[in-house]
């Protein structure tokens, strides 16, 4: 496994990657509507999340065993997606940005989501969901000192993330229909997505709290006993 040993490089990447990701979904979706422009997009971001996955690490040693332990991660929350209305992804995502740090978040997030669309169809959505999940992984890897030791402020959290979520995605609904990013179709559509905002917040927070202490001991202690 690759591994940036430069810190200054690392901390440059760190700022860097997730600014591009989030310029380069957005824009692509702004600037063409090709049927295949978010195959290329979805592949662009995948290779972006591996390298912002890698400015973590400077052991490749380290690298490689919490790359073994996300993928595991990966793999459930792919698995998760069949279950029904209530999908525990955000909630697998921030337990892995909360305990294995913000890239291991990121990475998770966004694969699970091109991963799993395999199955369940690739689309101009794709990058969208890649940047959703992989942000709120981010995120939870950031806030991981409060949210590791408060219950509470991470199931408000997962609430959040469920809001973030939906209106990332009513984004992209607006910029698809319209070719354009605009406040008043945004606002319109955010009325009518209510129910799956609703629908997201509590799913999270119902997974969230079945799913955060069971699996972040597990991990806790591979991280203490790996030195992941």
């Amino acid at each position: 496994m690759l591994v940036i040993k430069n810190e200054k490089a690392r901390n440059a990447l760190k700022i860097a990657v997730p600014i591009a990701l989030t310029v380069l979904v957005f824009a692509s979706a702004l600037l063409t509507r090709s049927a295949r422009s978010y195959l290329f997009v979805s592949i662009a971001v995948s290779m972006l999340a591996v390298i912002f996955f890698m400015t973590g690490y400077e052991k490749k040693k380290t690298g490689t065993r919490r790359l073994i332990i996300a993928a595991a991660l990966i793999a459930l929350s792919v698995i998760s997606r069949f279950i029904p209305f209530f999908k525990p992804v955000t909630a697998l995502t921030i337990i892995s940005g909360i305990y294995l740090g913000p890239e291991t978040g990121f990475l998770v997030g966004s694969m699970s989501a091109v991963i799993s669309d395999f199955y369940f169809g690739l689309g101009p959505w794709t990058p969208f969901q890649m940047l959703a999940w992989g942000l709120i992984g981010l995120a939870a890897g950031l806030l991981s000192g409060k949210l590791k030791n408060s219950m509470p402020l991470t199931v408000a959290f997962a609430a959040l993330s469920g809001v973030a979520f939906s209106m990332i995605m009513d984004s992209w609904t607006v910029i698809w229909m319209n070719e354009s990013f605009d406040l008043a179709a945004y606002a319109a559509v955010l009325v009518p997505s209510l129910p799956f905002m609703l629908l997201y917040v509590v799913s999270n927070v119902i997974f969230i709290l079945a799913l955060a202490k069971p699996i972040g001991k597990k991990l806790e202690r591979m991280r203490v006993k790996y030195g992941v």
